[in-house]
């Protein structure tokens, strides 16, 4: 059974609640590790895991049992990845270690509009110069866009850099996808971002995984099965 920080999480939060989570469509049948409906499980179609770039997701209540969230998509991806449950007033221990290691270069990502100029890492001088030497860390906060907002003010993320996509970034994404550039999913955002930072090969990854995911999630709710570009290849 492939594990993952997300995976790890997920199952920490199930054994501590005292009910089970139920989310839209939870009478369906569903693969225990990608959460599709079983039929149109994508858990062969996990592609090779990248090293050289980090990811931080840190999960508002819930988010992590939702078979429409693609934070874990970016763990299959990123080999170096972790995973927490967010606290406002207890933030795990274990994460703020890894927020604070000299090895890493923490980078929140999130519209910059909201955070003051001096954090931001627009420039690619400034951003340059911030990563020499260190493993990139994006630090995603996953959860509604209501939610994410929330997180964000968190007092101790507020001295973190802060990373966002930029308007001509997402024009791609928008031809696929419906949605505001602070509406878009966790897999959308880091995959420019990836590009940015000079992983072409790992956005492209996830791009092509994203790419499966969202056609054999959009066919478990409406019944049917993908196309056949996107079904797994036999043996």
């Amino acid at each position: 059974m492939f594990e993952n920080s997300v995976t790890r999480l997920r199952d920490e939060q199930r054994q501590r609640s005292r009910r089970e989570f139920l989310a839209r469509g939870s009478k369906l049948s569903r693969c225990e590790q990608c959460l599709l409906a079983t039929r149109l499980c994508m858990c062969q179609q996990r592609p090779e895991p990248v090293d050289g770039v980090a990811v931080c997701l840190i999960y508002y209540q819930g988010e992590v049992f939702k078979p429409s969230n693609t934070g874990r998509l970016v763990a299959d991806v990123l080999a170096d990845n972790y995973a927490y449950q967010w606290s406002r007033t207890d933030p795990d221990s274990d994460m703020l270690a890894l927020l604070s290691d000299p090895g890493y270069a923490p980078l929140l990502v999130f519209p910059y509009e909201y955070s003051e100029t001096e954090r931001h890492c627009r420039s690619p001088r400034v951003l340059d110069r911030y990563l020499e030497g260190k493993v990139p860390l994006l630090v995603l906060l996953d959860g509604t866009w209501r939610e994410a907002r929330k997180m964000f003010r968190s007092p101790w993320l507020t001295s973190l850099p802060v990373i966002a996509v930029e308007p001509e970034a997402l024009s791609e994404y928008r031809l696929r996808v419906a949605a505001q550039d602070h509406q878009l999913g966790t897999a959308e955002v880091v995959i420019p971002l990836l590009s940015r930072l000079g992983f072409d090969d790992a956005a492209q990854r996830l791009d092509g995984y994203f790419t499966v995911f969202r056609e054999n999630y959009l066919a478990g709710r409406s019944n049917r099965f993908p196309s056949e570009s996107s079904r797994a290849p036999e043996d």
